[in-house]
Formats: structure tokens, sequence, C-alpha cells
């Protein structure tokens, strides 16, 4: 009973929370939908959620003022939704602990591969990933290819568990910014770019799992290797 995945999606157009809805009761996720800030604060207080989906500019209360309310009852992660194009600020998402912005239209597979990331980085209480050959002590701070102790800057350490964390996701250079450097860096794509390139390099034979996302960003892709 405990499998299933409880999520608040909140959006005051109701097309959007029937597009969401459709691809999470497909994934086996419990589903109860808001159309304001001020339901989604009443439905926290009533039930417990393991992710919340929320836009930001919402009448009668704004996704942010919501978010805010509700971190002060239950620590629970969101992902924001926001309009491409529309204004609103990332500092205000940092400093109440969201954990992930997706910009409207979206893919609902995206979205869905989002929220399993992070649900699953809430969960994690790995120490030690290990994807192919290469080996990531998340207490030591080390990372082994094939064995072999890699010497990474704390930037580079920060985006490679940042893809493990995230595989087979699609990764805007915006969204890697963000999440690494901070809501608050204001670099630019060539920052990204030098450091993949890098890291890239430290992984050897591995360089390739980092694919390039044409006009968008980087992804890690895994295949996971199936049993016989």
């Amino acid at each position: 009973m405990g499998d299933f995945m409880n999520v608040l999606v909140v959006d005051d157009e109701k097309l959007i929370r029937d597009v969401i809805k459709e691809y999470l009761l497909l994934e086996k996720m419990n589903v109860t939908e808001a159309e304001n800030g001020l339901e989604a604060i009443e439905k926290v207080k009533q039930d417990n959620f393991d992710i919340i989906i929320m836009d930001i500019m919402m009448p009668k209360m704004d996704g942010y003022t919501a978010c805010r309310e509700i971190k002060t009852i239950k620590d629970i992660p969101f992902i924001m939704l926001s309009a491409r194009g529309e204004e609103y600020d990332k500092l205000i998402g940092f400093d109440l602990g969201i954990d992930d912005y997706v910009t409207k239209p979206f893919s609902p597979k995206e979205l869905v591969a989002r929220i399993k990331a992070v649900t699953k980085r809430k969960d994690t209480t790995e120490d030690v990933y290990e994807i192919k050959g290469i080996k990531l002590d998340n207490i030591a701070h080390d990372v082994y290819v094939d064995g072999k102790k890699i010497y990474l800057t704390p930037k580079e350490y920060d985006l490679l568990k940042y893809f493990i964390d995230n595989k087979n996701i699609a990764l805007s250079r915006e969204n890697l910014l963000s999440n690494i450097w901070g809501y608050d860096f204001y670099g630019d794509d060539r920052t990204i770019d030098t450091h993949v390139k890098t890291l890239r390099k430290h992984l050897g034979k591995y360089k390739n799992m980092i694919v390039t996302v044409r006009g968008m960003g980087y992804k890690f892709e895994y295949e996971e290797e199936k049993e016989n």
C-alpha cells in the first residue's frame, strides 16, 4: 500500500491538471488536485503528499506564497511550473527550498521523470553510487573510474552527482546553472560547457555517457543492464 506515491497537482487551468493527472495515473501515482494556493494549503492539512507540482501564477494565492505556507506545515518536495517567458524570481524559490522548475509547455514524460528524480533524491540514503565503471563516494567526496581515483573540483563533483541523480533526463543549461551554481549565480552557458568538457575528460572511456542535447543542454545516458 505504501508503494503508491501521493502527488498534489496545483494549477488554475483544468486542462493542465488533467494532462498531468492522466500521465501520473499511468505511473500508478495517486493524484489530488487543487486550483489555487489556498486550496492547496487545505489539502496539505488534510492529507500527506510525497511531492507537490505547483503553478506559480494563480488567482487567490500564488505558488510561492502557498509554498512558503506549506513549508511551515510539512516539508514536502516541490516542482514549480512556470509559463515560458514569465517573470519569476528564482532567488525566492531557492530560499524556499524548491526542488525543480518545469517550464510550460512541458513534456508530461519529462515531468514524470523529474518527479521520480526529486523524490529519489529526497529518499536516497545512498553513500556510494556505482554506475558502470564510475563509483562516487558521497561521504568522502571521492570518485573512481574503473577502480582508479580521479580528482575533480567541487563543482565537477556536484555536476557529476547531479547528472547521476537525474540520469536519462535532458537537463537545460539554465537548470544546471541553477542547481549546481545556485539561483543567484549569473554565469553563462560557457560555464557549464567548460565544466562538462573537463568532466568528460576525467571520465575517460565513459565520457560519452554525458550526451549533448542540441539547443538545450546535456543528458547523462545510462541503460540498466537487463538480468537474464
